[in-house]
């Protein structure tokens, strides 16, 4: 369940990225892009393979530097204390960053103890993140072992053992299986309800719409929008559309009156009507209307806006239409 944004607005700014800039050569890759996540908020950082999502994290995670543009976690800048910063930051990078010969609490013990924590603070963080993943059982099982599911499971684990401030999220759902998808929604949203703030980034609509608090369209390195998925649809101005199925075309003019009511270019099956409404209650007026047109209305199907939808809207293109990840 997401966290109610009203709640939010009291809450302290914990990721602060400020005209962030990085460019490969000729490319752009992230373009003066600028925004805030809150303690508690998971923020989605949603676009096509291509859009700068990796670029973004690996900035914030300072693994590369950008071109210019401030960086803040925790309200500790990285220039000014770049060490310190580190230690509010937890990462958990596309790629599974594992060792296969360790097992599963070695590797987490290993991670802990790079973050500075002492040999016993180590050890029950270990084991409370192990736990958190639900990979408690599978604590002395060597990684090359466990499934693809579960490292994606125990890549989280080493991100979040030292319990930072923030945490970024790269794809951490990629390949897995729902069973492993579903134990790391519920272990982001804890961490989140503890007080962290989550930069997610994923090109799944489906993610984004049911985890995030907030999301930022991100596209040819820029936000191109941000705002909860609501926000976004109004902002995309989508409107609900409705298919009708008739046995043959209905008479013409058969929903003229209704305010706003258009019909979307036909189909090449002249019996399907597409037409977009002002809202949803104009449906049942619409029905009525179809059973007397005189096409014999065989069957009917709504489709509320989404995320989908807006996306398309705000950028010009689909999710996926670019293939190279930046």
């Amino acid at each position: 369940m997401m966290t109610d944004s009203c709640s939010l607005m009291s809450f302290p700014v914990l990721i602060e990225a400020v005209l962030l800039r990085k460019s490969y050569g000729a490319r752009l890759a992230v373009d003066n892009i600028s925004f805030k996540v809150k303690a508690g908020e998971i923020v989605g950082l949603l676009g096509p393979n291509g859009a700068g999502k990796t670029t973004s994290l690996s900035i914030l995670a300072t693994l590369i530097a950008p071109d210019a543009g401030d960086i803040r976690i925790a309200g500790i800048d990285l220039r000014a204390a770049p060490n310190s910063l580190r230690r509010k930051l937890g990462f958990v990078p596309q790629s599974i960053a594992l060792y296969p010969s360790l097992s599963a609490y070695q590797n987490v013990e290993t991670f802990a103890r790079v973050h500075g924590l002492t040999r016993r603070e180590a050890d029950a963080r270990s084991i409370e993140a192990l736990q958190a993943v639900g990979l408690r059982d599978r604590a002395n099982d060597p990684v090359w072992t466990l499934s693809g599911g579960m490292k994606r499971r125990l890549n989280l684990a080493c991100g979040m053992v030292h319990r930072p401030l923030a945490l970024l999220l790269d794809e951490p759902t990629v390949g897995v299986d729902p069973q492993s998808r579903e134990g790391i929604f519920t272990t982001i949203r804890a961490v989140a309800d503890s007080g962290v703030a989550v930069l997610y980034s994923t090109h799944y609509m489906e993610e984004v719409e049911r985890m995030c608090d907030r999301a930022l369209l991100l596209d040819q390195g820029k936000v191109v929008a941000e705002g909860t998925v609501a926000q976004l649809i109004e902002l995309a101005g989508r409107h609900p559309r409705m298919e009708i199925v008739f046995k043959r075309r209905p008479l013409s003019g058969w929903y003229d009156g209704l305010p706003g009511v258009i019909e979307l270019a036909p189909a090449s099956d002249e019996s399907k009507i597409t037409l977009e409404l002002t809202n949803l209650r104009q449906v049942s007026e619409l029905l009525e209307r179809a059973h007397n047109a005189g096409g014999q209305l065989l069957e009917f199907a709504m489709h509320s806006p989404n995320l989908s939808d807006a996306f398309i809207t705000l950028t010009g293109h689909a999710l996926r239409d670019i293939t190279t990840e930046i």
